[in-house]
This record gives C-alpha cells, sequence and structure tokens, in this order.
C-alpha cells in the first residue's frame, strides 16, 4: 500500500493574476522582515485571513481548518488544506504547501517544513488560540515565540498608492450599489429585495472592473424602521413605509478590501423631528471629516465631535466610535484597530492612511425622530488634509425618496 504523505506540492496550472503586482507583495514582504528583524523573530507563522491575503495574496476559506502564510529569511510559503487543491497555488505570491487530512495536524507538519525546529516563532496573538498554540509549541519547539500583531497591523494602516487604488475603485462600486438601492426604494417593497438590487449591481461592476479576480463576500445592509437602530443590523422581510427612516450600507469586498458607503433615507417624506436630529448629524459628519488631517490624533477628532453632540444635548444618543481604517478586512475577519476614531485611540493620522467619517445618532423607540441616523464617507488622508473618494450625496436634500 502506498504511503499518504502528510503534505506536498500541489503546484496546478498557471499562476493566477492577483490583486497586486509582484514588487506590491516583494515591498510588503521587505517590511515584514525588517520588523521581524527588529523584535527577534527568525521565522512568522501567520494565521489571520487579513495577514495572509497581505503579504500572499492568497484569502482562504477556513471551513474548521488552519491556514497560514509562513515568511522567514527567504522564504514566503502559504499552508493550505488538501480541499482547496491547487487554488492558493495559483493564488499565492510565493510558494504554497498543501497539507492532507490523513492524520491529524499535518497542518503543523506542513508548517515546520518551513520553520524548521527551534526558531524564534513570530504569531498574531489576536488570532492563534490557545488549542493552537500548544501544537505549535509541540511541533516547532521554538526557542522563544513573539507577537507581531501590532507590527503588522501598523504596516497596513499605511496604504501603498496601489492599495490607494484599489480602494478608490471600491469606493466608486459602493457608490453604485448606493444609487441601485435608491432606485429600488418605494413604499410596499421588503428590505431584502432592495438590498439584492444593490448587491446585484456591485458584484456586477466589480466583475467589469476587475476580469481576473475572485469575486465573494459582497453584501448590503439596508435597514428600515427600527431596525435602523444598529449599525449592524441584518436585512430582514420588513416591508417599506411612507416615513420610514432608512440605512444604506453597501460593502462591495474586492480580493479582500473591504470598502463601504453609508447613508440615511427616508421614505416620501420625513417629520420635523427627524429631519432636526438628520441635519445634527450631518452637522457633525461634516465636522468630523473637516478635522481629519495629518498631524491630528484620533482621539481628538473624537473629541471634535463630541463637543458639537455635547452642544446641542445629543452626544448620550452616540452609539459607537466614528470611523475606521480600511485595506484587507471583513466583518468576518480583521481590523486595523490602531486607526479608530476613539477616545482611547492615540494614533496619529498620517498621509496614506485611509480612514471613513461615520457618525450615528440612535434616538429610542417612542421618542420623536426614532431610528438610527448614519452617513459614512471613506477620506485619503493627504499632505495638507484629506481627500473624499466617497461620491454618493448625503443630507435631506437628496435622500428623501421613493
Amino acid at each position: 500500500m502506498t504511503a499518504r504523505p502528510d503534505f506536498f506540492r500541489f503546484h496546478n496550472g498557471e499562476k493566477a493574476v492577483l490583486p497586486f503586482d509582484a514588487a506590491e507583495y516583494d515591498a510588503r514582504l521587505t517590511e515584514l522582515r525588517e520588523r521581524m528583524d527588529a523584535q527577534g523573530a527568525t521565522a512568522a507563522v501567520l494565521t489571520s485571513m487579513h495577514n495572509v491575503a497581505y503579504y500572499s495574496g492568497f484569502l482562504y476559506c477556513a471551513f474548521g481548518r488552519p491556514y497560514a502564510c509562513v515568511v522567514t529569511e527567504d522564504a514566503c510559503v502559504t499552508i493550505s488544506a488538501g480541499i482547496d487543491a491547487g487554488q492558493p497555488w495559483r493564488r499565492s505570491h510565493g510558494d504554497n504547501i498543501t497539507y492532507t487530512d490523513w492524520q491529524r495536524d499535518n497542518f503543523w507538519r506542513a508548517v515546520r517544513e518551513v520553520t524548521g525546529e527551534g526558531a524564534v516563532i513570530g504569531v498574531e496573538s489576536d488570532h492563534l488560540t490557545l488549542l493552537q498554540q500548544a501544537k505549535m509549541e509541540d511541533f516547532l519547539k521554538p526557542v522563544a515565540t513573539v507577537d507581531l500583531y501590532e507590527t503588522t497591523m501598523r504596516q497596513r494602516m499605511n496604504k501603498s498608492e496601489a492599495e490607494i487604488a484599489l480602494i478608490r475603485h471600491g469606493a466608486q462600486v459602493a457608490d453604485v450599489g448606493g444609487y441601485a438601492i435608491r432606485d429600488a426604494i418605494r413604499a410596499g417593497v421588503r428590505e431584502i429585495d432592495v438590498a439584492m438590487a444593490g448587491r446585484d449591481a456591485m458584484e456586477m461592476e466589480i466583475a467589469k472592473r476587475f476580469p481576473d479576480a475572485e469575486y465573494r463576500d459582497t453584501w448590503v445592509w439596508f435597514q428600515s424602521g427600527l431596525n435602523t437602530d444598529g449599525a449592524h443590523n441584518p436585512v430582514t422581510g420588513r416591508v417599506l413605509e411612507r416615513g420610514d427612516i432608512l440605512s444604506l450600507n453597501t460593502f462591495p469586498m474586492i480580493s479582500g478590501y473591504y470598502t463601504a458607503l453609508e447613508r440615511t433615507l427616508f421614505v416620501e417624506t420625513v417629520d420635523e423631528a427627524s429631519l432636526t436630529l438628520w441635519n445634527h448629524n450631518v452637522a457633525a459628519h461634516e465636522l468630523g471629516m473637516s478635522l481629519l488631517k495629518p498631524g491630528a490624533t484620533c482621539a481628538e477628532v473624537t473629541e471634535g465631535v463630541n463637543a458639537y453632540f455635547r452642544e446641542h444635548n445629543l452626544l448620550q444618543y452616540r452609539s459607537f466610535g466614528y470611523g475606521h481604517s480600511f485595506g484587507v478586512l471583513s466583518h468576518y475577519y480583521g481590523r486595523e484597530a490602531g486607526l479608530e476614531l476613539r477616545e482611547d485611540i492615540e494614533t496619529v493620522l498620517e498621509p496614506g492612511m485611509v480612514i471613513s467619517m461615520e457618525p450615528m445618532l440612535t434616538i429610542p423607540e417612542g421618542q420623536a425622530g426614532a431610528g438610527g441616523y448614519r452617513e459614512h464617507d471613506i477620506l485619503v488622508i493627504t499632505e495638507d488634509g484629506n481627500e473624499n473618494i466617497t461620491g454618493f450625496p448625503y443630507g435631506p436634500a437628496h435622500n428623501v425618496v421613493g
């Protein structure tokens, strides 16, 4: 009987066109190795979807199986499960090893093939579970482990020109979805019907702009009435009614890169209490965007918007931070927590960072103007301010529809 391997290289077909050219990935890996060297790591075992995609181009589908991008001084190797066959190799910048299911923990045997034993292993503390850490120590026998979570996040927060170009496309695709949603809004239709119109329009636009990409994970949250109270409330079958407050949220995903458009709208008419609240949130949104400039800290921007809401006795209705970074992230994975507009984040804004401004007020049911009010634009920090790359209009003059 032929012995079944623990792992092997299945380089099936030709390499695919990746989201970025080889020079972009090489530059990322060069900087990663510098960051590893600064912390004494001789090998990095990166296990999160966002870091594997950032450094290799391969966006995995875990489905209960572990994956990694292993980086050493002279190698970058993705480690993938046999169920994926040759797709991870085709979509990876660099080498790929496939591990098999014939016995448990072949994943770590494949990782060891690249790192050897006794290395100083860099890991992501925000992703490596206690279970997998114990297995890593058993199989790799590292002389030490160091945490690369913070330093890799800092690297991802500063975007290259190529990343900004892709994010710009994403913002434009989000606008396409927004217009499709606005055209579909009318009393008597369901949230789900409106959401599907936006999603379909974005997927067609992504396929037109990126014919060599893989298409996955683009979605819409379209909320109405009470369902607008949370920013991440799922779509329902609720039927829209005249006078409803609406939240439009489009999220195109392009090769793991997330962008977003979020807008408040009303069906056909808006009452005076709601109009007043909406205008206050728009004013806070515009103030916030004006504060996004190099040299400002996230905490300072946050306090500036807080001051406006405090002045108008609305701060108690704010429900989360005012913005966040963009890049390789998703509601399923990834977050550049060091670039969020919150009171406890002291990160200084720098040219090349990409960040949203998205104030939200939630007025409880039973009060005048009840519902969630939210506007969201994407801004690129420039040398002397910012560039707003979102095009869809906001405010009452544009978004009382149906």
